[in-house]
């Protein structure tokens, strides 16, 4: 099922018009993520101009997550013709693979959180997905490879695989891993994202504030100025700021005045502390540290990358954007990158006490980072739902 084409006005997008009929304001909502879900999405990872060496260590790391993950909820891990035997055979050595399943659908690349279908629920509880419009974070103006054909079906393509509603959002340029929701009506995002010129230029900030709004059953968008520094999706939200629970987030943060990190985040959590989410309650914020030092990649890791024409290009020395904010909520545990720095077990004890009644299970993540995100950014859940008779 699917509702709508890909002929939107921009009023049409900023009303909520889909294909010939119309949705209004609060008739979907996305939960939060620490809601209950019914899976998680994740995708093989062998790009040679995201992943280094072939994708092989990246592959290591990928297994780990998905393991992790399939403790607490089933795993779709997509993979194309040419690569799908590879992924069974790797992920079939995985503690849970029972509940482990290879989809044979196509990608440019392995961004789950990016190209896969941001899902909300209706009002009797069923899950739809939301088929953005992907340009692989700014098509021609700014854009990171210069072919994303794949990546733009990838979510239609999942969802008709699960048999599940889609709703086509398209013009409307947007990546999963640019909004974090409360499940409440709040909706997270950045300004140095949704408001690049890579996007949706022809729409201004209110616009696609109402967008938001209409497609997420949101009630209130607030807006922070930054992400991480250096975070070439230009700053998505989910690697600065994330809900741990409705009023309560962590935020990315740095006490070293002289990081170009601390300004960032400084006015993201002055934002945080004058702002009120959509039930009027001041936000509680945890501030999680970045590692002590700047993640670097190394002129080796460089040497490993095949990158296209039109491709965006790593080089020796180039900060990463780490932060432990990328992590993953699955049902029963948090899945937290680490990267071999002094604030790695910090963070695993401040999100122990944030997450009482989860299982905090860090992962080496630096073949991750190199590829540009991190745990978060390469995985997409699937909410439970439930199936009200009306």
């Amino acid at each position: 099922m699917n509702y709508g084409n890909s002929d939107f006005s921009k009023e049409a997008l900023s009303q909520g018009t889909i294909g010939q009929g119309t949705f209004s304001k609060g008739t979907f909502r996305m939960p939060g993520e620490f809601e209950r879900h019914r899976g998680c999405m994740m995708i093989w990872p062998v790009r040679p101009g995201s992943w280094i060496n072939k994708g092989r260590e990246a592959q290591k790391t990928f297994c780990e997550i998905a393991n992790a993950i399939a403790a607490d909820e089933k795993l779709f891990m997509l993979a194309d013709k040419e690569h799908r035997e590879e992924a069974e055979r790797a992920l079939c050595n995985c503690e849970n693979r029972q509940n482990i399943r290879v989809l044979e659908i196509e990608t440019d690349d392995a961004w789950a959180r990016d190209v896969g279908p941001t899902f909300v629920l209706d009002e009797q509880g069923k899950v739809h997905g939301i088929s953005w419009s992907f340009n692989a974070w700014g098509g021609d103006y700014d854009g990171l490879y210069a072919h994303w054909e794949k990546d733009d079906l990838a979510a239609k393509r999942f969802c008709e695989r699960l048999q599940l509603p889609c709703i086509d959002a398209s013009p409307f340029v947007l990546e999963g891993g640019s909004i974090h929701c409360d499940g409440e009506g709040t909706i997270l995002t950045t300004e140095a994202c949704l408001l690049s010129t890579g996007r949706n230029p022809s729409m201004d900030k209110t616009e696609i504030e109402r967008a938001l709004c209409n497609y997420l059953g949101g009630k209130k968008v607030i807006w922070l100025p930054h992400g991480i520094y250096g975070d070439e999706t230009n700053e998505h939200v989910d690697n600065i700021c994330a809900f741990i629970k409705p009023g309560v987030v962590a935020l990315a943060w740095t006490d070293d005045k002289e990081d170009v990190q601390y300004a960032y985040s400084k006015e993201c959590y002055e934002v945080l502390c004058r702002e009120r989410d959509a039930k009027g309650r001041k936000f509680q914020i945890l501030k999680l540290p970045i590692p002590q030092k700047p993640v670097l990649i190394t002129e080796e890791e460089c040497n490993g990358f095949v990158f296209e024409e039109g491709e965006d290009k790593r080089e020796p020395g180039e900060r990463l954007a780490a932060s432990y904010v990328n992590f993953y909520i699955a049902n029963n545990s948090i899945i937290l990158p680490q990267f071999g720095d002094e604030n790695d077990a910090e963070a695993v004890r401040l999100l122990r006490e944030a997450f009482p009644d989860r299982k905090i299970v860090p992962v080496m993540a630096r073949s991750v980072i190199v590829g540009g995100g991190n745990i978060h950014c390469i995985t997409q859940q699937i909410p439970k739902g439930s199936e009200k008779k009306s």
